[in-house]
């Protein structure tokens, strides 16, 4: 079948498998031209490990110098009736499939990160894989709805301001199309639901889990990304639902270095980036910053996509260091070159400027636009896009490689 790329509002509903394994292949790449990680971690369990920031740690460790196994979850969609699968899906089983063809473990998990069964899977392979322990624990889950296993009930999150109405700009990635709206304050239930999902009680209990179950290496370390941003988008994130759950994670980052003290290691909550990510483009108000710092970032040479950020994290702040160096509150900060003084004073001319009728002309909309659909599989380059894809030799693919690992 000839796929091609479907979008509704800011959600993908197709991917294209040998575009995923495109991208897969140029992260790959760059990190093995890039500054090598050294004393970095050998037994890797990354929480959320499809797309995004897990995906991109997942590959820097890999490859970009540490030569990591790895033990990846997640919760993705493979090919049926209804649809090609999601993209995640396509980006476990190439990742597996390179990671593997260089002699490095590549383990996937496929389940429901919240859930006590997952959990339960991750330890099993823990013990069977990594000889019972890891020396690192990856937190990157992004999900809008979290199961209450104990009592049936279903939080959800709520990405909206808190105590007040905030009026914005988003964009529609379906019609490229300008959008005006004002978001009503959150209610203390959706409060309540957003910190649940998005905050740090699932992490603790992962790190929890897995001290209970002694799989925790001496010197073992966990991470969990986080957003701080630009005043520019503090009245709907920093201020607001997401950024409550985001101060409960940092919250949890000082509990579980704790805890992990008595392994000589440590937790930290790793500030990263504004970018375009499968969650990043469900923000209301944010697209328009990130077409604004998108052109100023890559003007001014500084701009890093997922990749880039994760392989400097590892080389630069978590490993290859005495110390790995915070500021005030214990955050790692991957963020500085976005918040760096000068970016910001022309960021916040551009998103002044711009308006529907302009936007596309004086921001990056063209470079945000293309990475969201690299994320899905399409417009990269050498991928013959008008060519039929065999999704069952896909899928026999996916079975011998899954087999192999029996």
């Amino acid at each position: 079948m000839i796929i091609k790329p479907e979008i509704s509002g800011v959600i993908a509903r197709s991917a294209h498998p040998l575009g995923c394994e495109k991208a897969i292949l140029n992260q790959i790449d760059y990190v093995k031209h890039a500054r090598p990680i050294t004393n970095g971690p050998k037994r890797v369990l990354i929480i959320g490990a499809s797309s995004g920031f897990g995906l991109a740690a997942r590959i820097a460790l890999t490859f970009g110098g540490a030569q990591a196994d790895t033990i990846g979850v997640s919760f993705e969609r493979g090919p049926s009736d209804k649809g090609v699968g999601s993209a995640g899906f396509y980006n476990n089983l190439y990742f597996r499939e390179h990671a593997q063809n260089e002699g490095r473990i590549a383990i996937n998990i496929d389940g429901d990160a919240f859930s006590t069964q997952t959990k339960e899977s991750v330890i099993e392979a823990i013990e069977t894989y990594f000889e019972g322990e890891v020396d690192l624990i990856i937190y990157s889950v992004a999900s809008g709805l979290r199961p209450n296993y104990q009592t049936g009930e279903m939080w959800r999150s709520a990405i909206k301001p808190i105590g007040q109405a905030v009026a914005g700009a988003s964009v529609s990635l379906e019609h490229d199309q300008w959008l005006e709206s004002t978001l009503e304050p959150a209610t203390e239930q959706e409060i309540d639901g957003t910190l649940k999902v998005m905050g740090g009680e699932d992490w603790e209990a992962w790190v929890d889990t897995l001290i209970n179950s002694e799989s925790i290496a001496e010197g073992c370390k966990t991470v969990a990304f986080s957003y701080i941003g630009s005043d520019l988008t503090h009245p709907i994130y920093l201020d607001g639902t997401l950024g409550r759950a985001k101060v409960d994670l940092h919250q949890t980052s000082h509990a579980l270095n704790l805890k992990l003290a008595n392994f000589s290691g440590g937790a930290y909550a790793s500030v990263c980036k504004a970018l375009v990510t499968k969650a990043s483009v469900f923000i209301p108000g944010l697209t328009p910053y990130l077409i604004a710092l998108y052109k100023v970032m890559k003007q001014n040479g500084t701009h890093e996509g997922c990749i880039e950020q994760m392989q400097r994290l590892f080389t630069t702040k978590l490993y290859g260091c005495d110390k790995v160096p915070v500021d005030g509150e214990r955050l790692i900060r991957i963020d500085d070159l976005e918040l760096n003084p000068e970016t910001q004073a022309q960021v916040h001319q551009l998103v002044e400027s711009m308006n529907a009728n302009n936007f596309q002309k004086l921001g990056d909309y063209a470079g945000l636009k293309q990475e969201f659909m690299q994320l899905n599989g399409f417009g990269l380059a050498g991928i013959d896009y008008n060519k039929k894809v065999d999704i069952q030799n896909i899928i026999s693919k996916y079975n011998c490689l899954a087999d192999s690992l029996l």
